[in-house]
């Protein structure tokens, strides 16, 4: 049986309904207009329902929300997202989704990060990185590379493809967590994040753990420290000559305070 013929202005509510709903995941619709590269007043009219996009205009919109153009007639929640995207699978989503759309800029600001940590491969060394955290389609992105003296010590590659890794994020009651490959999935780690509360948003602290076998010798999970260094190219580069393998009196103060050294890890 047909469905009875709706006017315009119950399609384009339809539509309204549906581009809030997707916008949800969003921190503001002015990032969110701007990443889409739409008029905010013109998004806005949109969104109450007073005007239909052009074809482009919704093409562009379908492919960054991952839908099609049944947005327009059937309501989100009915519409199959990407297909093969594990993250947002239907036997995931009510496990995963909200946790990775509540990472939002509040929670971990996009930009530059410093970390430091004890070294898995020499206990006397310690590893001070730089990670670039950014945000695609309303999920929150990690993407780093391994210090070169620590893959040559391994006898792997230090190419750049070899030793750049990535991962995303998700929110938890009291943190962030993420889990980080490298390419072709040849090492992982998880790891975990909590705000030092007297640091104003700009220090994490919290722990690494690599999926390797038990061993009588080396350690599977260390203490790790973040420093936001914002969203300046400069201070990441200068930031970006110190890292790689460094010893205890070098790291920062603060860090090696925040690190416990010399505190078993519970």
């Amino acid at each position: 049986m047909l469905k009875h013929n709706r006017s315009p202005a119950e399609l384009r509510t339809v539509f309204g309904d549906n581009l809030r709903s997707l916008s949800r995941d969003y921190p503001s619709i002015s990032e969110l207009t701007r990443r889409l590269g739409i008029n905010r007043t013109q998004f806005n009219r949109y969104l109450s329902g007073e005007s239909f996009p052009r074809p482009d205009v919704l093409d562009r919109i379908c492919s960054f929300f991952g839908v099609d153009a049944r947005i327009l007639l059937d309501k989100v929640q009915d519409l199959d997202q990407k297909q093969g995207n594990v993250v947002h699978s239907p036997y995931l989503k009510e496990f995963f989704d909200t946790g990775i759309t509540r990472v939002t800029e509040e929670v971990f600001p996009t930009g530059f990060y410093r970390f430091t940590r004890r070294s898995f491969i020499s206990e006397d060394s310690f590893v001070v990185g730089v990670v670039w955290v950014h945000r695609v389609d309303g999920i929150t992105y990690v993407k780093g590379y391994e210090p070169r003296a620590g893959m040559k010590f391994q006898g792997l590659s230090t190419t750049g493809p070899t030793r750049e890794y990535r991962g995303y994020m998700t929110c938890h009651e009291d943190g962030v967590a993420f889990v980080l490959s490298r390419r072709n999935t040849l090492t992982y780690s998880f790891n975990y994040l909590a705000r030092v509360s007297a640091a104003e948003n700009s220090l994490w602290t919290g722990y690494v753990a690599r999926t390797i076998r038990e061993s009588e010798s080396g350690e599977r999970v260390l203490r790790m420290v973040y420093e936001y260094l914002g969203n300046d190219v400069k201070k990441a580069i200068a930031a970006a000559r110190g890292k790689g393998f460094t010893d205890e009196p070098d790291i920062i103060p603060f860090h090696k305070r925040l690190l416990q050294l010399g505190t078993p890890f519970r």
